[in-house]
């Protein structure tokens, strides 16, 4: 992986869900390789927080409030990147919620929705919009942030787990469908992260994955050669926690 701290100067990136845990470790490892990042989320103070741990030195950053499963409200957001930016060269779709109340036939249909529409479908709204800014320039990388429980049955969790193992599809297929614009689509899976996302009931955070190990991966997919296309990672602690 090449060793450069300003490889994306110039270039412009959008994460939802940027206020805290994954998102905002992301965030700030592509602050750190210079991007101009956008912080997308629905909490302006917990984007504002995940903007003061952003080096002055390091590219700038723009707090975008947006809930990602309001159709108008993403395409509000693709507008103002466009007229403030010009540009979205990475779109990581970070954005998530659990889902672990107990077994799929005690779940509401509120729950449900509530799981699918933030995981998934909020996914599809980001895509829509800003993947013709991408193909318009011929280049771009969309990374969506999945789970291992879209690969492995999630007893308790069954909305969560088709939600991710949806991403994991739409995924796959969206990236067929840009790769003739020379924009690359990868999905990466973690385990379980040391955030406060899931229930970790029993194990020891010190094993567990960190948010910042998700970010590598991002970096390490975007500085893949111009060749090459890493559609999928799988993302695993040393240690079982």
């Amino acid at each position: 992986m090449r060793e450069n701290n300003s490889f994306l100067n110039g270039q412009v990136a959008l994460v939802t869900g940027a206020g805290r845990g994954i998102g905002a470790a992301i965030a700030r490892r592509l602050a750190a390789l210079e991007a101009t990042v956008i912080l997308c989320g629905r909490t302006r103070s917990h984007l504002e927080s995940t903007a003061a741990f952003i080096s002055p030195s390091a590219g700038r950053c723009d707090i975008a409030e947006c809930d990602v499963t309001n159709l108008a409200a993403v395409e509000q957001l693709a507008r103002h990147v466009e007229t403030s930016h010009g540009r979205v060269d990475v779109l990581v779709n970070n954005a998530g919620i659990g889902g672990f109340g107990g077994p799929l036939h005690q779940l509401s249909p509120e729950s449900w929705d509530q799981v699918l529409n933030t995981n998934l479908r909020g996914v599809y709204y980001a895509i829509r919009a800003f993947a013709p800014m991408m193909m318009r320039v011929q280049s771009g990388h969309i990374i969506n942030i999945s789970s291992l429980a879209g690969k492995n049955a999630l007893p308790n969790g069954a909305a969560y787990a088709a939600s991710k193992w949806g991403l994991n599809g739409l995924t796959y297929s969206v990236a067929e469908e840009l790769r003739g614009n020379n924009i690359r689509v990868s999905v990466v899976c973690p385990g379980s992260v040391d955030t406060s996302l899931g229930p970790h009931t029993g194990k020891d955070p010190r094993k567990m994955l960190q948010a910042d190990d998700v970010a590598h991966a991002v970096e390490m997919l975007l500085k893949q050669a111009p060749q090459s296309f890493i559609s999928e990672v799988l993302l695993r602690p040393t240690q079982k926690p």
